[in-house]
């Protein structure tokens, strides 16, 4: 099917923070989609006369599908969880929490609420941590696969450090993670991500394991977390008093490339950073995480200067929305608190293509450029009250983009096409 969708477009083809000539923005813009991929984009008066179903979102703007690079999706139902930082959080709440995901039945629903929560947010793309069940991770596939939704998840390996009924073995974990490789990896749009959850929950022999997997699996993504609090650091050091420091127990067993993320990287020594630079490995910014757990700030000036390119992303549960317009609305702040900027140009770009750049699919998704996958949202920067009140007094589309980014949230998706296809239930814009 081919249809036309008409609103204000706007795509990055380079990042903002090193060039100016960084995005196409149309006033009264067309994306014409064609069996899930985009055919062309341009503006509404060149592409109009081709007789196509039009569906129309002005006043809106049209962007890429959102990109989420690190997200729990066992931790849906412990989000706003009180008072605990990184490691008590663990054991209080995501432990117990995952062990449900061995109920019949539980992960399919739970599936079911995380796809839709992600798309009514405007995201398209996730890479997801799944619980230590291998039918956790078989649920979100297969419920993504439905929808036609790219993502890239895996179970979690963990043989140490947590209750019985959130442990694998590094076997089993191997086993799991192979036969889920050979069901998912390269289904429809569904990718595996390689998932040794963190250095404290996994013994050498199930890193071994690990590093196995990736000489086997090459084209696999790889996730896991890094240097998020400092007492995690301390004890993972303590786990294996060998290591020069964190980052060198990923890479002793192989792990470190460009398909590695690293979730949180707050509190890096100069021998990871150089190491990351030297690797091309990625660090992600979770920074509703970061304040909520009071981790730290991350330094995403500082791993710039050293060609380091880092992914941004909700971390959802220890994260506190769904939203990456709230996403990128803390990591605005954290930055001021680091004493960078992060404009809103800059903002756009890091939660599409720059994302898309981060996990090598930037050919797939992240922009509006023919041929890539239909995945777009279409946003709403009157979508509150107080929002048509301020936009009243904005001049330039990087202040609505700003607006947007400090003050909207799911309220402003207006709409979510994957493929082509709408995903929500909302009429489009009266124009």
């Amino acid at each position: 099917m081919r249809q036309l969708i008409r609103g204000r477009t706007l795509s990055f083809h380079a990042d903002p923070v090193e060039t100016e000539d960084a995005f196409t923005y149309h006033e009264d813009g067309a994306v014409i989609t064609h069996d899930g991929r985009i055919e062309a984009v341009g503006d509404y008066a060149a592409l109009r006369g081709l007789g196509l179903p039009e569906i129309d979102h002005r006043p809106h703007l049209i962007l890429p599908g959102f990109i989420d690079t690190h997200i729990h999706f066992p931790q849906v139902q412990v989000v706003a969880s009180w008072g605990a930082q990184l490691l008590d959080w663990l054991n209080t709440y995501t432990f117990p929490e995952e062990s449900r995901f061995a109920q019949q039945g539980h992960a399919p629903q739970m599936a079911e609420h995380f796809l839709n929560l992600l798309l009514a947010h405007g995201t398209t793309t996730a890479v997801a941590f799944c619980s230590v069940h291998p039918q956790s991770a078989e649920a979100l596939f297969s419920a993504a696969d439905r929808r036609n939704m790219a993502m890239i998840a895996g179970k979690v390996m963990m043989d140490r450090n947590a209750p019985e009924g959130v442990l694998d073995t590094p076997q089993q974990g191997y086993d799991d993670s192979k036969a889920l490789i050979a069901k998912w990896h390269g289904t429809g749009r569904q990718r595996y991500a390689i998932t040794p959850r963190f250095a404290i929950t996994s013994t050498p022999e199930q890193m071994e394991m690990t590093g196995q997997l990736v000489r086997e699996h090459p084209d696999c993504h790889i996730q896991t977390h890094l240097s998020e609090n400092r007492d995690e650091i301390a004890f993972t050091l303590s786990l294996y008093p060998k290591a020069r420091d964190y980052l060198d127990i990923y890479e002793t067993y192989g792990l470190l490339g460009d398909k590695i993320l690293l979730g949180h990287s707050i509190h890096l020594e100069e021998r990871e950073i150089a190491r990351m630079a030297e690797t091309g490995s990625h660090p992600v910014f979770c920074p509703t995480s970061n304040l909520f757990l009071g981790s730290g700030l991350f330094d995403e000036g500082g791993l710039r200067a050293r060609g380091i390119s880092s992914g941004i992303a909700t971390d959802i549960g220890g994260g506190t929305s769904y939203s990456m317009l709230q996403t990128l609305n803390e990591g605005y702040k954290i930055l001021q608190l680091r004493g960078q900027k992060l404009h809103p140009f800059a903002a756009y770009h890091w939660a599409t293509r720059g994302n898309a750049r981060v996990l090598g699919m930037e050919a797939e998704i992240g922009t509006l450029a023919p041929g890539s996958m239909a995945d777009l949202v279409v946003l709403d920067s009157r979508a509150t009250p107080a929002m048509a009140l301020r936009m009243e007094r904005a001049t330039t589309l990087a202040e609505e983009l700003f607006i947007l980014q400090i003050m909207g949230d799911d309220r402003s998706v207006a709409q979510t096409y994957v493929a082509g296809q709408p995903m929500l239930d909302r009429p489009p814009a009266t124009p």
